[in-house]
């Protein structure tokens, strides 16, 4: 138990297959705060990558399942205050921009997008 109440971590799992056999939550409230952890398009019933010749709709889907984590810890999207974004190819910055726009509107969060990125597995970045 923290020594401060308020402080008290609520965590959300999905069926994410990464989240059971790396050990992490999809997202994590402390007080007023939530974390949320990294997020692809993954389909948490198969595993597999959904959408891989597309950054958009897999950017579409990421930022679904994040807006599903907050609300699911009991944030909205207006509540959201920063995001990091890793792109595989600068070809796909714009989509990736696009996706965002889409998903939080007028939010305006402090926002980094870092292109060049590998990730833990090739199939995760974009395939043509």
């Amino acid at each position: 138990m923290p020594t401060n109440p308020s402080l008290e971590s609520h965590r959300l799992q999905t069926a994410n297959p990464y989240e059971k056999l790396f050990g992490y939550s999809r997202a994590v409230r402390r007080g007023p705060f939530i974390a949320v952890s990294g997020t692809t398009s993954i389909d948490p019933d198969s595993g597999q990558l959904r959408f891989p010749g597309s950054a958009y709709e897999q950017a579409r889907a990421a930022f679904a399942e994040i807006l599903r984590a907050v609300e699911g810890l009991g944030g909205a999207p207006q509540d959201v205050v920063r995001v990091r974004m890793y792109v595989t190819e600068s070809s796909d910055a714009d989509s990736v921009g696009k996706a965002l726009k889409e998903a939080l509107g007028e939010v305006g969060p402090a926002a980094t997008m870092i292109v060049g990125a590998r990730f833990v597995s090739p199939r995760h970045a974009r395939r043509d």
